[in-house]
């Protein structure tokens, strides 16, 4: 019998840093657009935008900052971010991406734990003001030194033309960067305790970049909407540097994301790949105006981030002209994509599965209780190897340890099952899973199945505590326009003979909108607190 493993094609690895793939692309193709910023109407070619990307790098250096310094960045979308992404890295400097919904306590614990020495940051964003939570921070982290709004007169400062003397000591610590230094710190958004900051190299977010590029077969041609943050890595990597190893255009939508201004962009600018998680293009397909967008110009992407409902794929390839947009799966500390579907893969394989390992990855599937490779079709914890596993967790050896085994194996804590061809199903969390009555009921099946139902527009289960069978299972649900109710009632008639009895969830709670991360994941914990608080006002009796 097949085990659940799989090793990837050993296409060429990148042993290039960012500036020097940077320098490569602006070489081959100067005058392409590499980057443009619908809200502003900026626009630069590749030449432009190392020259602007380089002009920012000999600042930092002007003004004492080294190889290894850590430099937060705290900002929605805009263009001033991906200038200081490739300018951070063309000195060595470690770019700390700061989460754009962290508030003060969770501002002062990333500038502390990363001993943060500059940060640059919008000065407000959705009403948030970063500026005077900066101001605050300073007085309680002591490594921060030095604070840049973008927009300010600092800020501007930082674009003075450098010499050519500054510039060729540029090049000269560009030159002697090595491949496996740190260069990006991201801090995951752990359900329990402080986040942890994945750290992650010029080796690990380069390659990965460029083979979800070359899977996309992206070419100069390419012009790539990116709506999703430029803070995580689906933006950063499978965005920003996906295009910049190919000569492709970054285009930049809006600061946050906004569906019609998504589908505007794609039209005006002639996109041919759009990113996006599920709740994005859920919210593109249901825009009043939808038909009227002519989105002729779209034939790739990605939908990832979460678990990508089969029925909003089938939406996205039939209605958005993505004939070849790829399903990408992995986490921040594998940089982040460890399986991805091919453009040419059957339509059952990429409307559900998250496709094949990538190019010089290993994957398997292992009991979560022994360690032991399952057989292929059996359900177990996804772990992957390769050049895409994070250095470790910034300044965290024992949690670095925990995640990372002796043998270099990153445990995800996802649930998988991998078919004799290799593909791989993420069945949900091993903390997700759901134990009522002795039965492990997987939510991600019965999401599927929900979204079956002619009035359900997007759904979610969670399990709650339930006194005669340990946990329950309670749908959350997003309903169609026009559609009025939906009780447990109308699921158990509509789940009655389709799925077993005890998967049906036993409560229903209609909303407008699901608890999400900035990024747009679900927050299931936070929809179980939520749960929690429903049934101690009484919810549990109103909905048996």
């Amino acid at each position: 019998m097949a085990l659940s493993y799989s090793q990837g094609d050993n296409a060429p690895l990148l042993d290039l840093t960012i500036p020097q793939s940077l320098q490569q692309t602006a070489e081959a193709f100067p005058d392409n657009e590499a980057l443009v910023e619908r809200s502003t109407g900026r626009r630069w070619t590749y030449r432009e935008f190392r020259h602007h990307v380089r002009t920012l790098a000999a600042s930092f250096d002007r003004r004492g900052l080294t190889r290894g310094d850590r430099v937060g960045l705290w900002s929605p979308n805009r263009a001033e971010w991906t200038l200081t992404q490739y300018a951070t890295a063309e000195l060595g400097l470690v770019l700390v991406n700061i989460n754009p919904a962290y508030r003060q306590n969770e501002l002062e614990y990333a500038l502390n734990q990363s001993d943060i020495r500059w940060m640059i940051a919008a000065p407000e964003c959705k009403g948030a003001d970063y500026a005077a939570m900066l101001t605050a921070a300073k007085l309680n982290c002591i490594h921060l030194e030095t604070i840049v709004l973008l927009g300010s007169p600092e800020w501007d400062d930082m674009f003075v033309e450098p010499t050519p003397e500054e510039l060729d000591k540029i090049a000269v610590k560009t030159s002697v960067l090595s491949t496996d230094d740190p260069i990006n710190i991201q801090y995951t958004s752990g359900t329990t305790g402080n986040p942890k900051g994945a750290t992650l190299s010029h080796r690990n977010i380069l390659n990965n970049g460029y083979f979800v590029g070359e899977l996309l077969q992206y070419t100069e041609a390419d012009r790539i909407c990116i709506p999703v943050p430029f803070y995580h890595c689906f933006g950063m990597v499978m965005g920003n540097l996906a295009a910049t190893t190919h000569g492709a255009t970054m285009v930049i939508p809006a600061d946050g994301f906004d569906p019609a201004k998504t589908l505007e962009t794609v039209v005006e600018e002639k996109c041919t790949s759009l990113y996006g998680v599920p709740t994005m293009f859920i919210a593109e397909l249901a825009l009043p105006d939808f038909d009227s967008y002519d989105l002729s110009s779209l034939r790739t992407g990605i939908m990832a981030g979460s678990p990508c409902p089969a029925e909003v794929m089938r939406q996205v390839i039939n209605t958005m002209n993505m004939a070849e947009v790829s399903i990408c799966y992995g986490m921040t500390e594998t940089s982040p994509v460890s399986t991805q579907t091919r453009i040419d893969d059957t339509f059952e394989q990429r409307v559900s599965t998250v496709g094949q390992v990538g190019p010089n990855l290993e994957i398997k599937i292992v009991d979560p209780d022994t360690g032991e490779i399952v057989p292929r079709g059996q359900t177990g914890e996804l772990c992957t190897r390769g050049y895409s596993v994070m250095i470790g967790y910034w300044n965290e050896p024992d949690k670095t340890a925990e995640a990372i085994d002796s043998d270099r194996w990153m445990h995800t804590g996802d649930l998988a099952v991998m078919d004799d061809a290799g593909y791989v199903e993420i069945t949900g969390r091993i903390k997700d899973m759901v134990i009522r009555g002795g039965e492990n009921i997987y939510p991600r099946e019965i999401e599927e199945f929900l979204y079956t139902h002619p009035d359900i527009l997007d759904a979610q289960v969670i399990g709650v505590p339930d006194a005669k069978y340990g946990e329950e299972l309670m749908a959350w649900v997003r309903l169609r326009d026009g559609a009025l109710t939906f009780t447990s009632d109308d699921l158990k008639t509509f789940a009655s003979g389709k799925i077993a009895r005890h998967k049906i969830p036993k409560y229903v709670h209609v909303v407008d909108d699901f608890p999400m991360t900035v990024t747009g994941k679900v927050r299931k914990v936070k929809m179980r607190e939520v749960a929690q608080t429903l049934f101690a006002d009484g919810y549990e009796a109103a909905t048996k």
